[in-house]
């Protein structure tokens, strides 16, 4: 597995203000009329972030699957400062930097990435999945535990229920039963997948879990990759 240190970029945004302008030139050239590649083929990625504020550390991790099968055909984890403070709505500029270099330093690249947090389903209508997909040209999607500051009806019981995220009378993503019972995830679309899709790669991707394998494997991947960040080097 490779692992690598990540420089905060030359001109990346450091106020809210600068921030929230990044997004707003870049959302225009998201693309949302693609239905993005089929469920269960190819490879797709899930990333996701640790952080350690105290120490000023955040470590990233990308794990591919085989979609298939979802055994791992590939890993990777970067390290680096965290290059934003806290903000809602802003998060993607706390975690873009580490989760590019992870994903750049994978032997390829793949056909979906999974981000542990929102696309659509975002104050300004750009998550981490949106901005990701922008800056990568790659199909998105964008899984939440959690629904954000949107509304939605509880889904029906049974796995594969859904429930429309609701902006208004806007759908900004869906709530979506994993397990039976179990409460929902919230995926939306993040670039070039549509939400149809998007749900069904979530539904292929938790044959036995809430949380998709993709999102579970990177999660355990980046805590590992942040304690080992911690520890001295050996001679």
């Amino acid at each position: 597995m490779t692992t690598v240190t990540v420089p905060i970029p030359e001109g990346w945004p450091a106020t809210e203000e600068r921030a929230r302008a990044v997004q707003e030139r870049l959302r225009a050239r998201l693309v949302l009329d693609e239905p993005g590649p089929p469920p269960g083929t190819g490879h797709v990625a899930g990333v996701d972030v640790a952080y350690d504020d105290a120490r000023d550390v955040v470590a990233a991790a990308a794990v591919v699957l085989d979609a298939a099968t979802l055994t791992v055909v590939a890993e990777a984890t970067a390290v680096g400062r965290v290059p934003f403070p806290y903000v809602p709505g802003l998060l993607a500029f706390r975690e873009l930097p580490a989760v590019l270099a992870a994903l750049d330093a994978l032997p390829g690249p793949p056909g979906l990435v999974v981000c542990d947090g929102y696309g659509l389903a975002h104050p300004r209508r750009f998550g981490l999945a949106c901005h990701l997909g922008v800056l990568t040209g790659l199909p998105t999607i964008g899984v939440a535990k959690n629904p954000f500051a949107f509304t939605h009806d509880d889904p029906a019981a049974p796995r594969g229920s859904t429930s429309a995220l609701l902006a208004g009378d806007e759908e900004v993503g869906r709530a979506l039963r994993t397990r039976d019972g179990v409460k929902p995830v919230y995926v939306s679309a993040g670039h070039r997948v549509g939400l149809d899709n998007a749900c069904a790669h979530t539904l292929a991707l938790t044959p036995a879990y809430r949380l998709p394998e993709t999102t579970r494997r990177a999660d355990a991947l980046c805590r590992r990759a942040l304690r080992a960040a911690g520890r001295p080097a050996s001679a």
